[in-house]
């Protein structure tokens, strides 16, 4: 690509606008000739510019890293034989004092032929920050085939057991899903009592995108409802700790006891500690 410009008649302010309002694909760095805008940058004489294209190319450099990690969990998604339609599965919840265990299944179509249709970004959700999940959670929803996201609340986690839980809000995802999936991947172990085809994959959420993606609605889906428990109940933390038992939490738990959403069961020690 030739660009009819020439930097050295700019101003570096002029350089920066141009730089951001003019559309330069990865491509434009592998051109070997002269007119390649970032052999343009690199080889001006003002090292301020010189930083720019450096910049431009670390960019570069990165968004390609990012790119050849997302098509690789996309391809271990369908190494395990030709489905249609292959379904990821991961809970968050399952370790805090308050708040339900919750689930999501979703279903993407794997067979990507453009980067632009990629879900960049996807990754285990705790590594990613708040707003980033956030803006994931709705381009996941948006591309998904299907999704269908669970909760089993506190209640039945006291009733039942939070292993069960655990299992059976797997289940309910999956069967969940306005699609039915030729193949679930879950993360961390199989799915005990599930008619369908079940595969489990250890830290699936870093190598499975469908895991990924379900791992990163379920998250936000509990972390915003436990920021509405915020509201609700504003002196155990809740919109920061989302029911996970911090310093702050079990200090709250032994100053104003227990509330409803809190996991009884789970709640023994603190509770006993407090009576003596």
């Amino acid at each position: 690509m030739e660009f009819n410009v020439n930097f050295s008649n700019m101003s570096y302010n002029e350089i920066c606008e141009y730089v951001l309002n003019t559309e330069v694909t990865e491509n434009d760095i592998k051109l070997s000739n002269k007119g390649n805008i970032l052999n343009m940058l690199l080889q001006d004489p003002r090292k301020t510019v010189q930083k720019l294209g450096g910049k431009m190319s670390k960019k570069f450099e990165l968004k390609e890293k990012e790119l050849q990690r997302v098509k690789k969990m996309y391809e271990f998604d369908k190494g395990f034989g030709d489905y249609k339609y292959v379904a990821g599965v991961d809970e968050v919840g399952r370790g805090p004092l308050a708040g339900p265990i919750v689930a999501a299944a979703v279903i993407l179509d794997l067979n990507i032929n453009e980067d632009k249709d990629l879900i960049l970004r996807a990754n285990d959700s705790k590594k990613l920050s708040v707003n980033v999940r956030k803006e994931l959670s709705y381009i996941i929803k948006e591309k998904a085939l299907a999704y269908k996201i669970i909760a089993i609340d506190n209640n039945e986690i006291d009733k039942k057991g939070i292993a069960w839980c655990n299992n059976q809000v797997f289940i309910d995802c999956c069967h969940g899903l306005m699609i039915k999936p030729d193949l679930v991947l879950s993360d961390g172990y199989k799915i005990k009592n599930f008619s369908g085809l079940n595969e489990f994959v250890i830290k699936g959420d870093t190598k499975s995108i469908s895991i990924a993606c379900a791992s990163i609605i379920a998250k936000v889906y509990r972390d915003e409802l436990m920021l509405q428990y915020h509201d609700k109940y504003p002196h155990y933390g809740f919109g920061k700790n989302v029911g996970y038992g911090t310093e702050e939490h079990v200090l709250a738990i032994k100053t104003h006891g227990a509330i409803q959403i809190h996991r009884k069961s789970f709640l023994k020690n603190i509770l006993e500690e407090n009576n003596n």
